[in-house]
């Protein structure tokens, strides 16, 4: 088969497309074809040497996809001709993939394999944070970081199906024009110190104690990524004295079982099938051209999802 790989940490120029062996599945895996395959920055930073990475060398990236079962294991509920994607799995950036039955999540005929690889990871990271790590109440007011990217974009739309009042924050004009044509209020800068927010999103990081000085007294801060670094640390009085909540969590933990990651699909499927979740495409680009979307995704210019396809 066919894969995106590299041997050696850089740039997308280490990137290359060559012919690797089939992948053998182990007990328990299927074989997939895959149809439509998700690019992540974690995938850049994979092949700069900033994460962790499964095999050797030629290293193949890539977690999220979607496409049709080749072969399952007998018993497993799956067969072949499946239509299936998956969101924490290895080696996505082939044409074959093995992954264990239990990380499989069937596809509705609504979704197509695009949409299920646009949607999965940071769809159901979203949904997590909108309701487990917060549970967005109608009438409450929340600021989301980022808001344009991946994860903050359907944040938003989840929000906002939930009767939440939601303001995007955003880094340019240009990415605040897609979330105003949406009919979000979008700001450029962060809102000052008493701003009286239920509750704020905060996937910066460096901007952990501002964002607590932003909320209403009894608020939460949610803090799910560093993009501009590391948090500082924060005195548990600021919490005492405002009566106010800094929770964090992990997607992987709430996906702890085949049934968990199946219903949250599928209540995410529901709303995109009823039109109350948009899911943004930016570009495809085919498997070989791998290089130009890594580099599309680390300019950080892009609205929407980044796919390769296969």
């Amino acid at each position: 088969m066919k894969a995106l790989t590299f041997s050696r940490f850089g740039g997308p120029d280490v990137l290359e497309y060559i012919e690797v062996p089939d992948p053998r599945p182990a007990p328990g895996q299927a074989l997939l074809r895959l149809q439509a395959i998700g690019l992540n920055f974690a995938d850049v930073y994979r092949r700069q040497g900033r994460y962790h990475l499964r095999g050797a060398p030629p290293y193949i990236a890539g977690y999220e996809g979607a496409g049709v079962i080749v072969e399952a294991p007998p018993g497993s509920g799956f067969a072949a001709g499946d239509r299936v994607g998956f969101a924490d799995a290895p080696f996505a950036n082939a044409e074959l993939v093995a992954v264990d039955v239990e990380r499989l999540i069937r596809l509705p005929d609504a979704i197509t394999a695009e949409t299920a690889a646009a949607l999965l990871l940071q769809g159901l990271t979203a949904q997590f944070l909108a309701s487990d790590s917060h549970a967005l109440q109608a009438g409450e007011r929340a600021l989301v970081h980022a808001a344009a990217g991946g994860v903050g974009g359907l944040l938003m739309q989840l929000g906002r199906a939930r009767g939440a009042s939601m303001l995007g924050l955003v880094s340019s004009e240009a990415k605040a024009q897609g979330l105003r044509e949406q009919g979000f209020e979008v700001l450029l800068q962060a809102p000052a110190a008493g701003a009286d927010l239920d509750v704020v999103y905060d996937s910066t990081g460096t901007t952990v104690l501002d964002s607590l000085q932003q909320l209403r007294s009894g608020g939460t801060v949610v803090f799910y990524g560093m993009a501009g670094g590391p948090p500082p640390a924060v005195d548990p009085r600021i919490l005492m004295d405002g009566s106010k909540r800094l929770v964090g969590g992990d997607l992987w933990n709430v996906l702890s079982s085949a049934e968990q990651r199946q219903r949250r699909a599928d209540e995410l499927f529901a709303l995109v099938a009823a039109g109350a979740l948009r899911v943004p495409i930016a570009a495809r680009f085919t498997l070989a051209e791998g290089a130009r979307a890594h580099a599309l995704l680390e300019a950080r210019g892009t609205v929407g999802k980044l796919l390769l396809l296969p």
